[in-house]
């Protein structure tokens, strides 16, 4: 009997069909979040954009597989020994376990790591990166925060309000109707007047018993009935206005602006700066999951603000005091001058180790809370320091208060607090 050979000609290679590959990651679901959250402690988040491996327990990949069996009559002698007979129970081997030939991983719960592993991309790393966490407001608001909407003509309602009446076309209905009732009234009383006129103008007739008199009160009291009704069809009515009906029609917006402010005066060591970047990074990442284009404004500040680029923004050595507010000045006048609400997706991180002019602070609050956080879609606040909290922290607290779902606020005070920081910040919302 000749041996077969199966060649796979499909365009997707053998491990490689989408569909497959895509049920593989549903089942062994909870091995790779697992493997994703090692990464996150183990790796810089300035390095987490790129995939990783992921090695899977040995006995959560046995499947049933179809093989060859020997086939046909066989007789077979199997060799006896000395030791054993049928009953006999072995006894465990002195001095630890023999010498495997695999080269498994050892695991702390006893189960060994089969040598299978698999790469996961770089967007799939990502997907589950992020997998318990959701831009604030994107459920609630849906669409608002991917869509705008501007409104289109759409013919015109028996209904509206005053401002969108539409003058010419509710005229235009009021004069059509008006041809539509008084039109046949206004023919007959012509005729009637025609009539009334031919007996006006003949003499009266010799037969002193018949007279035009009864004719022509007839016809008059007739053409007064008529006119009458005629009067009676109002100049414009109810049912002649006409308003101009609008609809919202989405507007794809997929572009996000994000605003890093950073507090660079004399009390930032470059630490705190390594800090502020890395969470500044993980949230650009974020933010890339859900916009196709991405703004970033860099602002530094020490009593004065500045627009920067991101090398002047991590790394100037400019140093001075401490005065928030002109950053949160700053980024107002940007937000007006170059990315509309309307048009832009609107996201700010503030970080700082808490220093601040205290005169200063209630100002940072109003200016808060009156100007910037009506225009943006989140702004999340991190203050850098193991310190007992200052006056800015308490004044942004009464902030997060009035707009709990638009602000938030944390202190980190070590990078491996960074990741678990950056999703209390941004965790699921309930509905």
């Amino acid at each position: 009997m000749g041996m077969t050979h199966i060649v796979d000609r499909r365009l997707n290679g053998k491990n490689k069909s989408a569909v497959n590959r895509e049920r593989f990651l549903r089942r062994y679901r909870g091995h790779i979040k697992k493997a994703v959250a090692d990464a996150v402690q183990r790796r810089s988040i300035t390095d987490i954009e790129r995939g990783e491996n992921v090695s899977i327990p040995s006995r959560d990949i046995q499947e049933p597989t179809f093989h060859h069996g020997q086939g046909g009559r066989r007789e077979v002698v199997h060799p006896g020994n000395k030791e054993f007979v049928a009953g006999d129970k072995v006894p465990k081997p002195q001095g630890g376990g023999g010498q495997g030939g695999g080269q498994g991983q050892a695991s702390p719960d006893g189960e060994g790591m089969d040598e299978f592993a698999f790469q996961i991309t770089q967007e799939e790393f990502l997907d589950f990166l992020f997998d318990d966490l959701e831009l604030p407001n994107l459920a609630r608001k849906k669409l608002k925060d991917t869509e705008s909407f501007k409104y289109v003509r759409s013919g015109f309602s028996t209904q509206g309000v005053p401002a969108k009446l539409d003058v010419v076309r509710s005229l235009r209905g009021a004069h059509a109707r008006r041809l539509g009732l008084g039109g046949a009234r206004k023919k007959k009383i012509r005729e009637l007047e025609a009539q009334l006129a031919e007996l006006l103008a003949a003499p009266d007739d010799l037969d002193p018993a018949f007279s035009h008199e009864d004719q022509i009160q007839v016809l008059e009291e007739e053409i007064a009935r008529l006119k009458a009704n005629v009067r009676r069809i109002p100049f414009i009515d109810d049912i002649d206005l006409r308003y101009r009906q609008h609809l919202k029609q989405p507007q794809p917006a997929t572009s996000a602006v994000m605003f890093c402010l950073m507090d660079v005066s004399g009390s930032m060591t470059q630490m705190h700066k390594d800090i502020a970047k890395r969470f500044f990074i993980l949230l650009y990442l974020f933010l890339k999951k859900n916009y196709k284009k991405i703004d970033v404004v860099f602002i530094r500040h020490h009593t004065s603000a500045k627009e920067v680029d991101e090398e002047e923004f991590f790394y100037s050595r400019e140093t001075g005091g401490t005065i928030v507010s002109s950053a949160l000045k700053l980024m107002h006048k940007i937000v007006e001058s170059r990315y509309p609400p309307s048009e832009w997706n609107i996201y700010a991180a503030q970080a700082s180790d808490g220093d601040n002019w205290n005169d200063d602070s209630p100002v940072c609050s109003k200016i808060l809370a009156d100007r910037i956080l009506p225009l943006v879609q989140y702004y999340a606040y991190v203050e850098i320091t193991p310190q007992d909290h200052q006056m800015l922290w308490y004044e942004y607290e009464k902030v997060m208060e009035n707009f709990p779902q638009s602000f938030a606020m944390q202190q980190i005070a070590d990078p491996s607090e960074i990741y678990p920081v950056f999703r209390q910040l941004f965790e699921r919302k309930a509905a």
